[in-house]
């Protein structure tokens, strides 16, 4: 599972998370790594800002919900009500197809790469975390 944000042209943080996710989990990585985000765009003086996900069980639970509530009024931004059944409507959808066709064109042996369980997840998240850092503006754009 790999966790990603952008806002406009500026790419925010990617985290890998091993296992399987659920609310809590997911609420650690937005208070790790959104909120931050958040705190720099706002430092550079971007505020009007839409946190967009989808429809995701971890996303609608009411413990995130709860989450969302109190930290997008104490943060000052606004949280959009997805429609049902239109993931591909989501922006970070065409982020997360350019990453993986590009890790698959720079290495195309990721698919089958050998090793422990262990071995794969840490070359893939290298991988990952130095394909999305050179994504430039033009496919953010």
């Amino acid at each position: 599972m790999i966790w990603g944000c952008f806002v406009g042209n500026k790419l925010g943080p990617i985290v890998s998370i091993d296992g399987s996710i659920d609310s809590n989990i997911y609420i650690i990585t937005l208070r790790d790594n959104l909120l931050p985000y958040l705190d720099a765009l706002a430092a550079d003086g971007i505020t009007d800002i839409t946190f967009q996900q989808d429809n995701a069980p971890v996303h609608a639970s009411k413990k995130t919900q709860a989450f969302f509530r109190t930290i997008s009024s104490e943060r000052k931004f606004v949280v959009m009500d997805w429609p049902p059944h239109t993931p591909d409507m989501n922006l970070m959808e065409n982020l997360w197809a350019h990453l993986k066709l590009e890790l698959h064109r720079r290495y195309p042996d990721t698919a089958t790469l050998c090793g422990s369980p262990q071995y794969i997840r840490q070359r893939i998240t290298e991988r990952a975390q130095e394909v999305w850092w050179s994504i430039g503006e033009e496919v953010l754009d």
